[in-house]
């Protein structure tokens, strides 16, 4: 019989076995480094993108306050030959206006913020009005303007508790003005609770947040009212109120819509020399029963102006509205500065 014997078993080297998973091992390296270059690479790009931005969106700013310089040129210009008054006709008020510079251009447009109510005007030190007596005639006349507005479902009822809510979001105490006013606890009461400001406004974007007034009226509204900061300035320029403002001084007056459009159809391009001068008008002379206190709300010249700025460099934009004072020496001073669309 032959001897036959099993083969022994193969032996393999312990390299042999570690080699396959050696390969994995860098192949995950080089995949953990090609994600790392990736990602790197990625935020570096989002760097520089964000870095060109910023440079881009700071020259757009620097437009922005060259417009700024130029419109208190244009102001300081326009009232050195004419000191007394402030009308339409003057350089200031061209309108929109658009001046190409390197890589953008910047457009402007400045505008009267005495051609409108102010509505701090309407703050007073108390919204307690003792009984049986009448709000102010700034606060009545602002209720009229409301409903002159001809907003659907807007009121007489409506417009007053609208006023009364604006008196006691300016005044400053807690007490309630009346039936429509609103004060810590209406306003805390919220879903997102907040408190009254009881001061100055300091937009008019603030109405959004002053119970009942909507936006519709809020839309309205912007055409014929205006916020000066910390001022209760109330004197309305009769040399650039515009003809669509009529309803402004038709409620300031309490006279007819008709006698007040006629009168500012009758002013001169270079609007009037006095007060005296628009209320020596047939239309205006009609109404007896204007009073020196109602003439008083009235000036034929002008302190604050708004300039609203959009300046463009490289697709990058930047939108600033400035407010501004022209103080008894003729310079400009900045009251304050928004940036972005109002």
């Amino acid at each position: 019989m032959f001897d036959y014997q099993l083969p022994r078993a193969i032996k393999t080297k312990p390299y042999q076995n570690n080699r396959g998973v050696a390969l994995i091992t860098v192949l995950l390296i080089v995949a953990l480094a090609a994600v790392l270059a990736t990602q790197m690479t990625a935020r570096l790009q989002l760097q520089m993108q964000r870095t060109n931005n910023i440079t881009l969106n700071q020259q757009a700013y620097w437009y922005a306050m060259g417009a700024e310089a130029f419109a208190k040129t244009i102001l300081i210009n326009a009232f050195e030959d004419e000191k007394e008054i402030t009308h339409l006709e003057q350089i200031w008020a061209q309108g929109e206006t658009s001046y190409p510079v390197d890589f953008g251009q910047i457009t402007g447009e400045i505008f009267d913020m005495q051609a409108c109510l102010n509505l701090n005007a309407l703050r007073t030190n108390s919204s307690i009005t003792p009984s049986g007596l009448k709000k102010p005639p700034i606060q009545e006349a602002f209720k009229e303007l409301i409903i002159s507005l001809g907003v659907e479902g807007v009121s007489q009822f409506e417009a007053e508790y609208m006023t009364d809510a604006l008196i006691d979001w300016l005044d400053q105490d807690s007490a309630i003005a009346s039936a429509g006013g609103a004060e810590d606890n209406d306003y805390s009461a919220k879903e997102f609770p907040y408190l009254p400001a009881n001061h100055y406004l300091a937009s008019i974007t603030e109405l959004r947040l002053i119970e009942h007034f909507t936006v519709p009226v809020i839309n309205k509204l912007k055409a014929y009212v205006c916020v000066l900061p910390n001022s209760n300035l109330h004197e309305i320029n009769l040399n650039t109120v515009r003809i669509e403002q009529a309803e402004l001084l038709q409620v300031l007056l309490d006279i007819p819509l008709a006698d007040v459009e006629q009168a500012l159809a009758d002013r001169k391009g270079d609007g009037f020399k006095t007060v005296n001068d628009f209320f020596s008008l047939q239309a205006i002379v009609k109404n007896k029963k204007i009073t020196n206190e109602q003439k008083k709300q009235f000036v034929v010249d002008s302190q604050y102006f708004k300039l609203k700025s959009i300046a463009s460099f490289n697709n990058s934009f930047f939108a600033l509205s400035t407010l501004m004072k022209v103080e008894s020496n003729n310079n400009i001073s900045v009251v304050s500065r928004t940036i972005g669309r109002e």
